[in-house]
């Protein structure tokens, strides 16, 4: 399944500071929405694998408040 098209969080509202996502080639890429120049690409495993992650609060402490 091939997702053309970014999508980001409806956390984000009309914010152009978050993550977009998309399927593309059968990995999933990841991109800074406000600096698209950059991309990275993993595997669907590993990114479901990170979701999980952070679902549970494993990278709460590397935000700032």
């Amino acid at each position: 399944m091939t997702s053309p098209e970014w999508q980001k969080s409806s956390y984000s509202g009309s914010s152009n500071a978050c993550v977009e996502v998309r399927a593309a080639d059968g990995l999933i890429e990841l991109r800074e929405s406000d600096d698209g120049d950059v991309i990275v690409q993993t595997t669907r495993l590993k990114f479901a694998k990170f979701l999980q992650g952070a679902k549970v609060g494993e990278f709460d402490h590397l935000t700032t408040n």
